[in-house]
């Protein structure tokens, strides 16, 4: 059984030696494989196109109104009334907007009017209370003796 080398340089001069009476020194039982630079596949982003608009907040971050870019004097307009109905903080702040984005992810006054939009409609649907529903002689015989089978079944325990 071969002895295990202790430094670098010994395994030097054992390879002087075998040169030195003439043999081919032998190669190492494994040849390493060439690693080959893993290329990192990153996936593209897409490109969003977005637009800088002007949004008047409130000193707890609520929007009050939102400008074009270009009009930001009417949102310091918008500041100047704000101030003089109340005398809270409020401010200008630029926010970009993604461009042609589905109502549902927009944040702000827009989705504050559709959702109030929407309990509006659900408010003026009529209200049906449980006496004004009629239920079939069979069906309303099957809930009675399932309710009672129930409070036997409580009773045992």
């Amino acid at each position: 059984m071969a002895r295990k080398t202790s430094s670098r340089m010994e395994l030097r001069r054992q390879a002087e030696a075998v040169e030195a009476r003439g043999e081919t020194p032998a190669a190492p039982a494994k040849a390493k494989k060439a690693t080959t630079a893993k290329t990192k596949r990153t996936k593209e982003k897409a490109i969003v196109r977005k637009r800088l608009i002007w949004v008047v907040y409130n000193g707890s971050m609520k929007e009050e109104g939102r400008f074009p870019y270009d009009q930001r004097a009417a949102a310091e307009e918008k500041i100047e009334q704000l101030r003089q109905k109340s005398k809270k903080l409020y401010f200008i702040q630029p926010v970009k907007e993604v461009i042609g984005a589905d109502p549902s992810t927009t944040v702000g006054l827009a989705a504050a009017a559709a959702v109030a939009a929407s309990s509006a409609k659900v408010a003026a649907l009529p209200v049906v209370e449980e006496e004004d529903i009629e239920i079939p002689e069979d069906i309303a015989a099957e809930a009675e003796e399932e309710e009672e089978e129930e409070e036997e079944d409580e009773d045992e325990e």
